[in-house]
């Protein structure tokens, strides 16, 4: 678990450093008031704070001032009125108490009365001579006065004006005053000063209305922004300080470091690493064969990778998108053919993920999608076709499917960019689409030995290779032991049904069983099925002569294979397909010579079957060869025959160290027996 670990780490560190360059938008070495050299365009899209906000103030600068009208300046101006004529007559009533009272005191005190009234109305302040000529007109004349005052500026006030329509409104109340035949002329002078002194604006600032337009003017004001893929400044053009500005906003500059790219790979492969390791953690498997899975998993990627690195260095120097040229099979194919395709599945989410980043072209913010869109659909439809013994031809198959699927998707891709292009270009993406699937298929081919050579593997296409009459060794078989060919042949066809029906590697089971019996080619003749003439060599061999040459097909047979470098599966099969079980004959036979034999003696050295499949193999192998020596065979005889036979191996344990289930053998039973009932059934007696 710990090296399963450190493969991940150190894995994600690489990737980390080969996918930071690519994280990185292109910088310029510029500064302001120079030429540009180049037209440069966004790669993002962001707000210009400075300008907003100074169209903000501007909207804001615009708007209106607010007024309302108020009824209640028109009320305190009539009051102020009202408390001018109320004093002179309390100072008349005051004068009548105190006859003697000289003017200067009845000025005096009339001038108390009216002091909080002038403060309050600092345009209206009598002067003495026009107090005293009040003091001494009659109070007819002063009610008349008030009265008309009242009136004239009532209607005036009572009219919504601003400042600058004052004068206007203090004229119309002087011209009613002039017209007017009630007053005496001493007091005219004294009602046109009070009645202009009056007069004041009727509409006043409304300030929370005001604040509240000028609110509504900044928020309607959309933030100015530089969008993606937007000319900044063109080649050639002066670089004057508002194209500074966003040259800088948009980070071009080179003087400008983020660590945001940095972060934000780091975050993609921390969570990429994530689900490899859950992957890989969680799979029900050996853990030798599941660090192997890893390293494999790592290779195929960081080969796509490398691939996806140089095909974005060369990108910029076209003007189409070379990266539909990317053969968007390559990883999930192999994976599936040399992993499983569960793997594959994420493999392909994977890589698509990464390609979209790494294969950034022109403005592209954050990820490539019709890029990585293109590598997932062509990577799944490759997984789903790919056929399950990965021959060659089907592997081709599946690549001209891909290329189907890819020219799909570029036809989509040119739709919705609703972009007009060229003959030639429309031309090299379809070209591209196909390439790219074909390209899949031709790399897997070429890349599969070296993978199955590297990692010692056994792939389906290795097995079919191998499953090839013309191969040296079964050649070999046919030649030196035509009987044992035959049986193999036999057991592997029984095998491959019984593996498929429970789950198992039907493949693995057949070809296994065809070089299972290739130590046999040592002796053959010591081998019923390749003697001739009923001549059987045991008869003049003791038991334990005869034990020693059966019992060492097994292991002449893995060394044959080793020697031939065959795959450790092949090897496995033929050392463990007799487990080992008793040479219950020969056994018998030494014990009627001497009856202190040990059954441990006539046995076969092992190992047992540590796999379901070569469970399968040693219960096809030992049925085959029962029912070949069975006179008349009839489906009852061959069912009895089979159940008899998987009893004696199961009592004898054989398939401990293997996870071969008692429903699974149940199911095996079921196979062999109508697969031998097919084989061995009754034919008609044609005449004579």
């Amino acid at each position: 678990m710990f090296l399963m670990l450190l493969v991940v780490c150190l894995s994600s560190i690489l990737l980390f450093f080969l996918m930071f360059g690519n994280s990185r938008n292109e910088t310029y070495e510029i500064s302001a008031y120079e030429i540009s050299p180049k037209t440069i365009r966004s790669p993002k899209t962001i707000e210009d704070t400075e300008k907003t906000e100074l169209e903000r103030v501007r909207a804001e600068q615009a708007v209106p001032t607010s007024y309302r009208f108020s009824e209640d300046i028109m009320k305190n101006r009539q009051a102020i009125i009202s408390s001018i004529f109320t004093a002179i007559s309390d100072v008349k009533v005051e004068e009548k108490k105190e006859t003697d009272m000289t003017e200067s005191k009845k000025l005096k005190l009339l001038r108390e009365k009216l002091d909080g009234m002038e403060k309050e109305g600092s345009l209206l302040r009598l002067s003495d001579d026009q107090l005293k000529q009040l003091l001494a007109s009659d109070q007819k004349d002063l009610d008349n006065l008030h009265q008309l005052l009242l009136t004239i500026i009532g209607e005036e006030l009572s009219q919504p004006f601003k400042q600058e329509q004052v004068s206007t409104h203090r004229y119309e109340v002087e011209r009613q005053i002039r017209q007017t035949s009630v007053l005496p002329k001493e007091l005219l002078d004294v009602a046109l000063f009070i009645g202009r002194s009056t007069i004041m604006e009727t509409e006043v600032i409304d300030e929370e209305l005001t604040e509240k337009n000028k609110v509504e003017a900044r928020e309607s004001v959309e933030p100015i922004r530089i969008l993606q893929g937007q000319v900044i400044v063109r080649e050639g053009q002066l670089i004057d300080r508002d194209i500074y500005q966003q040259l800088k906003l948009a980070g071009v500059l080179t003087n400008q470091s983020s660590f945001k790219p940095v972060l934000g790979i780091g975050l993609f492969i921390l969570f990429i690493s994530g689900l490899i390791w859950i992957h890989f953690s969680k799979w029900r498997e050996s853990k030798q064969f599941k660090k192997k899975a890893l390293l494999m998993f790592y290779v195929i990627f960081f080969t796509v990778v490398i691939l996806m690195k140089i095909i974005s260095y060369i990108d910029h120097e076209f003007d189409v998108q070379i990266a539909f040229l990317f053969p968007t099979a390559l990883a999930p194919m192999l994976i599936r053919l040399l992993i499983n395709e569960r793997t594959a599945v994420l493999a392909t989410i994977i890589t698509s993920a990464t390609a979209g980043i790494m294969l950034q072209e022109g403005i592209a913010a954050i990820m490539q999608m019709e890029v990585a869109l293109y590598i997932l659909f062509g990577g799944m439809v490759s997984i789903y076709l790919l056929s399950e013994h990965g021959r060659r031809s089907t592997i081709l198959q599946a690549s001209l499917a891909v290329s189907a699927s890819n020219v799909l998707f570029i036809i989509f891709y040119l739709l919705m960019t609703q972009t007009s292009y060229t003959l030639a270009e429309l031309t090299f993406y379809v070209v591209a689409a196909i390439t790219s699937g074909v390209l899949s298929g031709a790399l897997t081919i070429g890349l599969l030995p070296f993978f199955e050579s590297a990692f010692h593997l056994l792939s389906n296409i290795r097995l079919v290779e191998l499953s090839n009459p013309n191969h040296p060794l079964l050649k070999k078989i046919l030649v030196e032991t035509p009987g044992t060919y035959h049986h193999s042949i036999m057991v592997a066809n029984l095998a491959d049904a019984a593996c498929e029906s429970i789950g198992a590697n039907g493949l693995l089971a057949r070809v296994g069983s065809y070089y299972h019996d290739i130590g046999k080619t040592v002796h053959p003749g010591f081998f019923i099925e390749n003697q001739h003439a009923g001549q059987n060599l045991h008869d003049s061999l003791p038991p334990e002569k005869s034990r020693d040459m059966i019992i060492a097909h097994a292991e002449d047979g893995a060394k044959i294979l080793e020697k031939h470098h065959m795959p450790a599966e092949l090897v496995n099969i033929a050392r463990q397909h007799h487990g080992t079980s008793l040479l219950k004959f020969f056994y018998v036979k030494a014990k009627e010579h001497n009856l202190d034999v040990e059954e441990e003696q006539f046995r076969y050295s092992g190992p047992k079957p540590q796999t379901k499949e070569i469970a399968v193999i040693m219960i096809a192998d030992s049925v085959e060869a029962a029912v070949r020596s069975m006179k008349e065979p009839t489906p009852e005889k061959i069912a009895a025959l089979v159940e008899s036979i998987v009893r004696t191996k199961v009592e004898d344990d054989q398939f401990d160290e293997c996870d071969l289930s008692m429903k699974e053998i149940k199911q095996v039973k079921k196979v062999i027996c109508e697969t031998l009932n097919g084989i061995f059934h009754n034919r008609i007696e044609y005449p004579e």
